[in-house]
């Protein structure tokens, strides 16, 4: 019973957060609400807006950009959104392959450190609530 009203709880204060903590919560939630998690959000967020930029600046203009964009949003951003979700899920891999056994070392002590020190005040701030946050 306990655990069904947190849950009921979570869910309420979600529903009052802005759209773009929301998300985050979400993430937070659904991968552990830990490193991974904050690496996911992270590297799928760079990787998406280096592909909107390099949109841009593969475009004559801003006018040929929207157009591009608007005609081949479907097709090409969807495809690049997937295949930048893909890369989002794996984002630990560089950081594995970084230096051999030096990335594997840093990863474990970033997990760690993040699991003693991080954890709670992300968890806490991502699914405060707004009213909460002001005062």
């Amino acid at each position: 019973m306990k655990a069904r009203n947190s849950r009921n709880s979570i869910s309420q204060k979600k529903s009052k957060l802005p759209w773009q903590r929301r998300w985050l919560a979400k993430i937070w939630l659904a991968y552990g609400g830990g490193l991974y998690a904050v690496g996911y959000a992270t590297t799928f967020l760079y990787l998406e807006a280096r592909s909107i930029i390099n949109g841009i600046s593969e475009s004559s203009g801003l006018a040929d950009f929207l157009s591009s964009e608007i005609f081949e949003y479907f097709f090409r951003f969807l495809g690049d959104s997937i295949s930048n979700m893909v890369q989002a899920f794996i984002w630990f891999v560089p950081v594995l392959s970084y230096r051999s056994p030096l990335g594997i070392i840093l990863l474990g002590f970033g997990f760690w450190l993040f699991d003693i020190y991080l954890r709670k005040p992300v968890g806490d701030w991502l699914l405060r609530e707004k009213s909460e946050s002001a005062s």
